[in-house]
């Protein structure tokens, strides 16, 4: 083993004794198809699996089943020694129990390039394994009083006024009667999408629009060579043997019928077994090792950096687990939730998860953005294609609620592109079609400039054309025309942004709304400086007018300094967030290297949310604005934010979402590579908010096909490789709370 393989086997996990439920579960995926693992204390493997478009007929994202694997006799016993290992090189996890004459090693790793879940075992002794398929969606029935909160499209805020003909229930699986094989699924011969369409003012669009929801099935086939059929949920080996093979095949599909999704599945079974599993295994392991190859993050010198580099480490793993699939990643918990336990009572089935299905927007993008230093561009990609193909229905809704052109963003959207049901509001006597009843999310107009800014930077990475025209360039132009004619302009011919809101902070009386100013200003002018041809000579006029159009942001002057407030115009603060500070991160119209960054420090020193876990971005934040010693303990207090009942270290607490919240690991990846480097256009500054006394070695990516290799030790940058060496030029060294400083004149 090299030493690069070393240190990133250092944050494999290694576990020395079963565990007792789902809780002490492992997280594993290809991007699209999970499973949380785990070894009881009896010696059975069992299997959560999950998928990213199981979606039921309530607009829920939910699991596909529980496997259960035993081996006769069984490999755990008492004086048994036993080892379970997430082997990150490899996309596996290991399990071994027993010494000599009793060992048995099980090998579990869902194939990385095609959709399935391969389970091997070997033993010293011939064994007999059993697999046994257990459901929980056995029967027809209505959600209990808290589980609505999982199915927050048809609840959301005004789910008491949900009127009574509007029924949802959680429906049964289904277990297929097929010869020679375990397969099951869940149709959903219902759909929500008709209410909500309905309800929000688009029933004429109905027979333009595909239900996304109807017949929709997802289910898997289970089948292992020697294993007989013995009743509809189970598998048994026909004789004991030294090795065993169990392949689950998951699929999900929008057939007509159930009979034609169970020939797809067939036919998807016939395509991945002609690979050969050994073959299929390299391959796997050769597209593990190419993605802990093209980045890394390792800090070095003390527990604390020990536990940032295997925080940072499997937090990278659990976005690449569940992130290459047909949907963005939940913030909610990913594919990785397990069921909902307070101490020894279970209160839920692994199907739920606070806030439900629909994506928040100001939670969705915050595992996405270390996704570009990272080099993670594919993970983004479900991201984007969610978002624009929902554009169609985006521009209706102008046309509709606002006679207006272009389109916004909707806070809490469904992956069609509603809103949630409940936060539109059920009740509508008296109300305009566009009159929101939920006030945390009703004006935020700023989430699609903000997914602007992220298509704005993917673009400078990757120089994708085709990503330019066909993404990029209609997403941001219906984001800025819903600005240039919806909102009037004062006599000097500035916007008056209102009705709006400073995220869900600032609520009422909101005018100008910092976080929308900030990003105007600043796509806007990234728009304008697209290569020339990538719009046509209408547009960029249209544009240039626009800038031209954008208020100067909001501030106020005291002692002789100048702060960001968050709007030109609010009132009483209802939430916990800092929209001042948005000039900062996301729009980085302020920080190390730029024009008065005095601003934005003095800005943060006197912001009245503290908090920085969660989706709190306050670590990243500092981390723009050079606060080394600041983002320094936020990474390290982060690091340790584990959720109490989880026994996996990156499963990490609830704070104001779900179980992993992923928008705290994202945030945590953000801070740790805006410590190590920032980019703005060209320009590569180095290690602007990097302590002194932390080891470090990384490579990370930067605009226009760039990687930055280094090695920081005892305070001295001692490697720098960049790719191509032509950059290096464009790259300069801050050394913590400094000015930038030009490599050649080090």
């Amino acid at each position: 083993m090299n030493e690069t393989d070393q240190v990133l086997s250092n944050s494999n996990v290694v576990w020395s004794t079963p565990s007792i439920n789902s809780a002490g579960s492992m997280p594993i995926g290809n991007g699209d198809i999970g499973a949380n693992v785990w070894i009881e204390e009896n010696g059975d493997l069992l299997l959560l699996i999950s998928k990213t478009d199981a979606w039921d007929e309530n607009s829920r994202i939910v699991k596909l089943g529980r496997v259960r694997i035993s081996l006769s006799p069984s490999p755990l016993r008492a004086t048994a020694a036993f080892r379970q290992e997430l082997k990150l090189r490899e996309g596996v996890i290991e399990v071994s129990c027993g010494e000599g004459p009793a060992f048995t090693r099980l090998l579990i790793w869902i194939d990385a390039n095609r959709p399935v879940i391969r389970v091997e075992t070997e033993s010293a002794q011939p064994c007999e394994a059993t697999v046994k398929l257990e459901l929980w969606r056995t029967q027809k029935r209505t959600f209990h009083d808290f589980e609505w909160f999982s199915c927050w499209n048809m609840c959301g805020l005004d789910g008491a006024n949900r009127p009574p003909e509007v029924q949802c229930f959680i429906t049964p699986d289904t277990v297929a009667d097929v010869a020679g094989r375990l397969a099951w699924y869940h149709r959903n011969e219902y759909s929500v999408w008709p209410i909500g369409m309905k309800l929000q003012g688009f029933e004429s669009l109905m027979g333009q629009l595909a239900d996304p929801l109807a017949n929709r099935t997802f289910g898997a086939a289970i089948i292992g060579k020697g294993l007989v059929k013995k009743d509809p949920c189970t598998l048994q080996s026909g004789q004991a043997s030294h090795t065993h093979g169990i392949s689950i095949f998951p699929l999900t599909a929008q057939t007509a019928t159930a009979a034609d999704w169970l020939n797809l599945l067939d036919a998807s079974i016939r395509d991945v077994d002609s690979v050969p599993v050994p073959q299929a295994r390299q391959m796997h392991a050769q597209w593990w090792k190419a993605f802990w190859d093209r980045s890394w993050v390792r800090v070095a010198g003390s527990p604390d950096t020990d536990r940032v580099t295997a925080a940072y480490t499997l937090q990278r793993w659990i976005s690449a687990c569940g992130g290459r699939g047909a949907y963005p990643i939940k913030f909610n918990g990913s594919i990785f939730t397990v069921e909902w336990r307070e101490g020894d009572t279970v209160k839920s089935d692994p199907d739920y998860r606070t806030w439900g299905g629909d994506y928040w927007y100001q939670n969705t993008r915050l595992p996405y953005w270390p996704m570009l230093a990272a080099g993670d561009y594919d993970l983004m990609m479900p991201l984007f294609k969610m978002y624009t193909d929902t554009l169609p229905l985006a521009k209706a809704r102008n046309r509709i609620w606002f006679n207006c052109d272009g389109a916004f963003l909707p806070e809490t959207m469904s992956f069609w592109g509603l809103f949630s049901n409940g936060d539109y509001g059920w009740k509508r006597e008296g109300r305009h079609v566009s009159d929101m009843s939920n006030p945390f999310i009703r004006w935020i107009w700023s989430s699609g400039l903000e997914l602007s800014m992220l298509m704005l930077d993917y673009y400078e990475h990757t120089q994708n054309e085709k990503f330019l025209k066909e993404m990029l360039l209609p997403w941001a132009d219906a984001m800025l025309l819903h600005f240039d004619t919806r909102f009037a302009r004062d006599a000097a011919g500035k916007l008056v942004i209102t009705p709006s809101q400073a995220v869900e902070t600032y609520q009422e009386g909101v005018t100008n709304a910092t976080p929308d100013i900030a990003g105007l200003h600043a796509i806007v002018q990234r728009m304008l400086a697209l290569p020339a041809g990538a719009a046509d000579a209408a547009t960029r006029t249209r544009w240039q007018r626009l800038q031209q159009a954008v208020p100067d942001l909001p501030m106020v002057a005291h002692d002789g300094k100048q702060y960001i407030v968050p709007a030109e115009k609010f009132g009483e603060r209802g939430n916990c967030e800092s929209p001042e500070l948005y000039p900062v991160y996301p729009f980085r119209l302020y920080g190390v290297g730029k024009k008065d960054i005095e601003i934005g420090r003095d800005t943060y020193a006197v912001r009245i949310e503290k908090a920085f876990n969660g989706w709190q971005q306050t670590s990243g934040i500092a981390a723009c604005l050079g606060l080394t010693d600041e983002v320094k303990s936020m990474v390290v207090a982060n690091s340790k934010e584990q959720d109490k009942g989880s026994r996996f270290l990156a499963f990490w607490d609830r704070h104001y979402d779900w179980i992993p919240d992923q928008d705290h690991g994202g945030n945590l990846l953000t801070a740790v590579q805006a410590m190590l480097m920032q980019t703005e256009g060209k320009r590569i500054l180095l290690l602007p908010a990097w302590p002194s006394d932390w080891d470090v070695d990384f490579k990370l990516h930067a605009p226009y096909h760039t990687t930055v290799e280094g090695t920081f030790r005892n305070g001295k940058l001692e490697r720098l490789a960049v790719t191509p060496e032509s950059r290096e030029k464009d790259v300069e060294l801050i050394p913590a709370n400094q000015e930038p400083q030009r490599l050649g004149q080090r």
